[in-house]
C-alpha cells in the first residue's frame, strides 16, 4: 500500500491542492480569499489532466517528413504521446484567467458599493437595502 501512495504521489499532491481550493472556497468569507481559493482548485485540475496525458518512456506526436502513404512508416498509436489532454488544458488556462479577471472586476463593484469584501457584511447590507425600499 505504501509503494502504491509513493508511486502516486503527484495525484495526492492534485488531492491536497483541490481540497486546499475547495476548503477557501467554502470556508472563507472574505470574496478575494473564495476567488484564490477557486484559482488553486482550476490549478490543481489543470495540473491533473496534463499529468494523465503522459507516458512514460514515449515520445511526441510523430512528425512523418516525406511519408506518401504507401506504408513504408508504420507507427503505433500506444507508442507516443496524447496530445489532445495538453490542448485541451490550454484552453482551460485561457478560461481560468477570463474567469478570473471577470471575477476581479465584479469584486471591484462591489467593494465601491458596500466598502467591503466580507460576505456576511455584504449580505447584512444588502438585506438592509431590501428593506429600505419596501
Amino acid at each position: 500500500m505504501l509503494d502504491f501512495i509513493i508511486a502516486k504521489y503527484n495525484f495526492w499532491i492534485y488531492v491536497v491542492l483541490m481540497m486546499i481550493g475547495l476548503f477557501a472556497m467554502l470556508a472563507k468569507r472574505n470574496l478575494v480569499k473564495k476567488l484564490i481559493g477557486m484559482n488553486i482548485f482550476q490549478t490543481a485540475i489543470i495540473l491533473y489532466y496534463v499529468s494523465i496525458g503522459v507516458k512514460k518512456g514515449k515520445v511526441h506526436v510523430p512528425i512523418l517528413v516525406g511519408a506518401h502513404g504507401h506504408g513504408e512508416h508504420l507507427f503505433k498509436a500506444a507508442d507516443y504521446l496524447n496530445p489532445l489532454p495538453h490542448v485541451l488544458m490550454l484552453t482551460a488556462i485561457v478560461v481560468s484567467i477570463a474567469t478570473t479577471g471577470v471575477a476581479l472586476a465584479v469584486l471591484i463593484l462591489i467593494y465601491r458599493r458596500y466598502n467591503t469584501l466580507n460576505e456576511d457584511e455584504i449580505i447584512e447590507l444588502r438585506q438592509a437595502e431590501q428593506e429600505a425600499e419596501v
